[in-house]
């Protein structure tokens, strides 16, 4: 506190004070509450030997940790096309030339399927059919990377690149038409093509504004890339599961749930922090 602090702003402290103390006490109060709900049912004590075994627990936690990095490849190897993609198909959607009205009704058509059609409905069609198309062509080699054809390493990420682009799409669309129609006018009024006017002034308001969504989109990602593993590689969830059906517990799923946690709670933090950053520098309303 110091002497230059308004009464306002001392108000407003005491409030936020005030605010985290309520909050605290009441979540202890629901947890203390919950927590003798549940150790006191009936069934408490098989489901804590089914899904909650501590030796369980710490036996299999490393084990199932290890295949994190797959988990963390699949991811890295979907994210970038998934957003370059995303944003080829958002500036089909937005085009406004006539000549490529064909584009624009791809853009639509595309978005409205796989936004349809479940994820693990995508991976399944992709992962199982084209291999079958593809059994007799040999091995590829891209950019570096070389495997069979039908690898489900190779169409197991391309399943999750067509679903989650579609999402990211409609991210990046909403983005550049929240960007106010005088932007356009005066890029025009002072000699931009429409090229010039969407790279220099649509598309870097447009990106700013959807960077809290995409991360969402990309959190979500995280925890889907596991959905590969009905295509056969062993990951955290696959192996997880197959030490579930030799042991006959569920506690090494409860440990793939805390790996995925530890990895999804900061991310979200994360988009929290800067959707508030956000909404302070746009004069929004943060809630404390």
């Amino acid at each position: 506190m110091t002497k230059h602090d308004t009464r306002r702003q001392l108000w407003l402290r005491r409030q936020r004070r005030r605010a985290v103390l309520i909050a605290t006490v009441s979540t202890v109060a629901v947890a203390t509450i919950t927590w003798y709900l549940v150790t006191n049912a009936a069934g408490w004590p098989k489901v804590k030997q089914i899904f909650f075994d501590g030796d369980r627990f710490r036996q299999d936690f490393p084990e199932v940790l290890s295949f994190l990095w797959e988990d963390v490849k699949l991811f890295l190897q979907c994210a970038p096309f998934i957003l370059i993609w995303g944003m080829v198909l958002a500036l089909f959607r937005n085009t406004r030339n006539p000549a490529l009205f064909p584009l624009r009704a791809f853009a639509a058509a595309y978005t409205d399927f796989f936004r349809g059609v479940p994820v693990i409905l995508t991976i399944y069609l992709v992962g199982f059919g084209i291999p079958k198309l593809t059994k007799d062509w040999g091995d590829f080699h891209i950019l570096g990377f070389g495997g069979a054809w039908n690898s489900p390493y190779l169409w197991g990420p391309v399943a999750l690149v067509l679903a989650y682009s579609a999402y990211v799409s409609e991210v990046f669309r909403s983005g550049i038409e929240g960007v106010h129609e005088s932007q356009r006018a005066g890029s025009r009024s002072l000699g931009l093509t429409h090229g010039q006017t969407m790279r220099f002034v649509v598309l870097p308001q447009a990106s700013r504004r959807v960077i809290p969504p995409l991360m969402n989109d990309m959190l979500s990602l995280q925890k889907d890339v596991a959905l590969v593993s009905l295509l056969g590689p062993i990951e955290v969830f696959r192996r997880a599961t197959s030490i579930k059906d030799r042991t006959a517990n569920f506690t090494p799923l409860v440990a793939a749930a805390v790996i995925f946690l530890i990895i999804t709670i900061p991310e979200t933090r994360l988009v929290d922090w800067y959707s508030a950053r956000q909404r302070k520098r746009t004069g929004g309303t943060v809630i404390s």
